[in-house]
């Protein structure tokens, strides 16, 4: 089977989901485009997407075109929902980045056509809204060669844009200015190319030179750009021939050991979890038994494939399909079905959220159906993180902004009968370490009430390479049970650091070992009181590591966003006189559209609060977009988050709650190396 997995991705707004509706109809999926406006579109599903007009989960939708089976997934738009295109990008072929002919290249567009490049998968852009009153397609080309894509080839003229009646007209491949256009980009990836160019002996006809281009096409090393409107349908069966032609459609084989990944996860009405699977090899067939990693293998019992435009009940799945599964309730977004593949792809290649709230019934005896609400959509999107707190009884959530609480609050009501209400939005602060901090506790020491003995050294290491845990110690020293349970504690230990926040970046380096073997009293029964186990290690390696923390020494940083707001040119005095007021830093300014563009950077927690005043500012013809940039130290008292472990940062109050866990005493009633 030929198959292409294509994400549609865009700025909000920027008619994502009318393309999709678009590209169905000419193929004959639909008989008529669904209207987003009317809430007739056949990929938002849901009664909040339909509402409120916008994306709010994936949608996957399957049509035959030109000999190739398509699998489109049509992916959010709104920054809100970053994580659920992230989830979809792990199972692409291919990317149609739409942009307005109208708005250009926002915020959003440069963030995900970046995620794209860093994944190397193949991109066209099409330029929608050539219909529209002040679509400028000339004028967004200079954008993206200038933002984007340096490497971007325009297949097309457009006649009449800005009026209904615009249209695309093919370029000539024979013509020496596109000729020459052509030439340039692939000359800077292709010595034989540049040789001719630069006057070699070699020639290269307009057909192998059109050959060459398709192939860096192919590769994402040039960016092919078309033009079209989903409304009028103009460009649209042109960019229909453009994805088979310029994107990789890949030949599946479903013999062998099935191989896929889970990228979506959600419930159904009776609450079973359905499983969303790419299969990239192989078949699953219904009672089949799958291993995803979790302890045991799960049996698959019923499954759902997506072809047509619809999706029905099948026997089985096979290579180069998207189907839900049913009857897999470990499974996980990311988890993998068989051997993973060569060069997988990063889990994550946007920003963690950069906002926590507090999240409450508001009718008190729906405390547990909430929490149990929570846990299930955080199936659907982890991300979402959900913190209980058992000291405060409070529940926390992470965000990406103030859109996903309504939408959280409207799943909530509909999905589970119940309504909530949010504290403000805080920021979800990192902790990022400045030092080189070292704790050892030793076997037998007084101060070591645990039947272990763990050492652990503490390191700085560049942002973004995230925590990695090495060994200084020799692997047969202990058995390997004892080293995971070190090395899971270490990773459950950085969740909270000395201030409360999560430390993103560091080395941990195990240093010292130690363990009591298994013994029986009077050739009993193994007894746990005079062995060493699992427990000891895990409760002394998280203090430990927090002693060699707070030696390292750590600083509170708060997430930082970059900015675009677009204003007349009579509101910039006013608006640059109100940005500090927000601690929001302007780093440029710019025409744009008859007005001014001010790009630079502002804290997340300020951001809501920025656009709840901008159709103020600007008299309504305002627009701010934001997307996270880095994070920054803050100045002066650190914020601390509370805790919701054992506490280690106090050494006596943890010893005492711990060391009951696994039958040992605190504090030490003697002096002995062995303490029983």
């Amino acid at each position: 089977m030929r198959t292409l997995n294509l994400g549609i991705v865009a700025h909000v707004d920027a008619g994502k989901t009318s393309l999709t509706e678009r590209l169905l109809y000419e193929v004959g999926v639909l008989d008529e485009p669904g209207s987003v406006l009317a809430g007739t579109t056949q990929t938002d599903t849901m009664v909040l997407e339909r509402r409120r007009g916008i994306t709010i989960r994936a949608a996957v939708a399957s049509f035959v075109t030109r000999g190739v089976t398509v699998n489109l997934l049509d992916t959010p738009g709104h920054s809100d929902f970053i994580a659920e295109v992230e989830r979809s990008l792990a199972v692409l072929d291919g990317a149609v980045l739409v942009v307005s002919a109208v708005e250009g290249v926002q915020a959003q567009t440069v963030v995900l056509f970046r995620a794209l490049q860093r994944l190397r998968i193949p991109t066209v852009v099409f330029v929608n809204k050539i219909d529209r009153r002040g679509a400028r397609p000339s004028h967004v080309v200079g954008q993206l060669r200038a933002r984007l894509a340096p490497a971007s080839v325009t297949l097309q003229d457009v006649v009449g844009a800005g009026t209904r009646a615009a249209t695309v007209v093919a370029r000539d491949p024979h013509a020496a200015r596109w000729h020459d256009e052509v030439e340039e980009v692939v000359a800077a990836r292709d010595d034989e190319v540049l040789d001719a160019a630069t006057g070699g002996p070699q020639r290269i006809t307009d057909d192998d030179l059109m050959a060459r281009l398709v192939r860096q096409f192919r590769e994402g090393a040039a960016t092919p750009v078309l033009f079209g409107s989903a409304i009028t349908g103009a460009g649209v069966d042109e960019l229909l021939d453009a994805l088979i032609r310029f994107l990789p459609v890949v030949d599946t084989d479903d013999s062998g050991e099935a191989r896929g990944v889970v990228f979506k996860v959600e419930r159904g009405s009776a609450a079973e979890k359905l499983v969303y699977v790419h299969l990239a090899g192989g078949t699953i067939r219904t009672r089949d038994h799958l291993d995803l990693g979790h302890g045991r293998p799960e049996k698959v019992t019923a499954i759902t494939v997506f072809a047509d435009g619809t999706h029905a009940v099948a026997d089985c799945l096979r290579a180069g399909q998207i189907g839900r599964l049913r009857g897999l309730e470990s499974a996980r977004v990311g988890d993998r079905i068989g051997p993973a593949p060569a060069g997988v792809r990063p889990r994550h290649e946007f920003a963690r959220p950069s906002l926590e709230t507090v999240i409450s019934a508001i009718d008190e005896a729906d405390r547990i159906r909430l929490y149990q609400g929570l846990q299930q959509l955080a199936e659907q999107d982890p991300l979402i993180d959900v913190r209980q707190d058992d000291a405060r009884g409070e529940l926390s959530v992470s965000l990406y902004g103030e859109v996903q609480k309504e939408v959280l609050a409207g799943l909530l009501e509909s999905e589970y009968d119940v309504r909530v209400e949010f504290r403000r939005s805080t920021p979800l602060c990192v902790e990022q370490v400045v030092g080189s901090g070292h704790c050892v506790e030793q076997l037998g020491w007084r101060s070591n009430p645990f039947l272990a003995g763990v050492g652990l050294r503490v390191d700085p290491a560049p942002v973004g390479s995230g925590v990695r845990f090495g060994l200084e110690v020799e692997r047969g020293s202990m058995p390997a049970a004892f080293f995971t349970a070190v090395q899971d504690t270490v990773a459950a230990t950085v969740e909270q650091g000395p201030h409360g926040w999560q430390i993103l970046d560091c080395v941990v380096t195990m240093t010292h070992s130690g363990y009591w073997a298994r013994q029986s009293l009077g050739h009993a029964a193994f007894t746990k009181s005079i062995s060493s186990t699992a427990a000891d290690f895990r409760y002394l390696s998280r203090l430990v590591l927090m002693t060699a923390l707070q030696q390292a020494g750590t600083v509170v940083c708060e997430p930082l966003h970059r900015f675009e707001l677009e204003l007349p040119t009579e509101s910039q005095q006013v608006a640059l006189a109100v940005l500090p007021t927000h601690r929001a830093v302007p780093l440029a300014t710019t025409s744009r559209h008859g007005g001014l563009l001010i790009e630079g950077t502002i804290p997340a927690a300020q951001v809501h609060d920025l656009h709840q005043q901008v159709p103020d500012l600007t008299r309504g013809e305002g627009n701010l977009t934001t997307s996270f940039d880095c994070y920054q130290p803050i100045a002066g008292r650190p914020p601390t988050r509370p805790r919701t472990d054992d506490d280690p940062t106090h050494r006596d109050a943890y010893l005492r709650t711990t060391a009951r866990r696994v039958g040992r005493t605190w504090p030490p009633t003697r002096p002995n190396r062995n303490p029983w």
